[in-house]
C-alpha cells in the first residue's frame, strides 16, 4: 500500500487527522508506544485495547509487517500475551494477525473487568 492508499484508507474508515498525518512512521510510533503500555500495564478498558490492536492490523494491511520496529515490537508483544487461544478482536481483511488472539499477561483494573464481563479471562 502507498502512502497515499494508506492515507485514504485512514480517512475512509474514521481514523483522526492526526493519525492521517502521521503516515508510516506515525503508525509504527503508535504500535511501538502501544507495546511499551502494555509492557508497564494496560490502564484502559478492552474497547480502547481493541483499538489499539487495530492499529496494528493497519500496519499489516500496509504491509509494514518486515519493517525492523513492527517486529520488534511484535516479537515484545508475543511474550506479553496469554491464553493466545481466545479470539479478542478481529483485524480486517488480515490473515494470521497473532495479535487478535490471547490478552496481556498483566492485565487488571479495567481490562481485565472487561475481558472476565466478556468470558475471555
Amino acid at each position: 500500500m502507498n502512502d497515499l492508499a494508506l492515507e485514504l484508507y485512514l480517512e475512509e474508515n474514521g481514523y483522526p487527522a492526526h493519525i492521517r498525518k502521521a503516515g508510516r512512521a506515525g503508525l509504527i510510533r503508535k504500535w511501538r508506544d502501544f507495546v511499551a503500555e502494555v509492557e508497564r500495564g494496560y490502564k484502559l478498558g478492552l474497547e480502547d485495547y481493541r483499538n489499539d490492536l487495530d492499529i496494528r492490523g493497519i500496519l499489516a494491511l500496509a504491509e509494514l509487517d518486515q519493517d525492523p520496529e513492527v517486529a520488534a515490537a511484535d516479537a515484545r508483544f508475543r511474550t506479553l500475551l496469554t491464553e493466545r487461544d481466545k479470539r479478542v478482536w478481529e483485524s480486517a481483511a488480515v490473515s494470521d494477525a497473532f495479535w487478535d488472539f490471547g490478552y496481556p499477561k498483566n492485565a487488571s483494573g479495567v481490562l481485565l473487568e472487561d475481558l472476565k464481563t466478556e468470558d475471555l479471562a
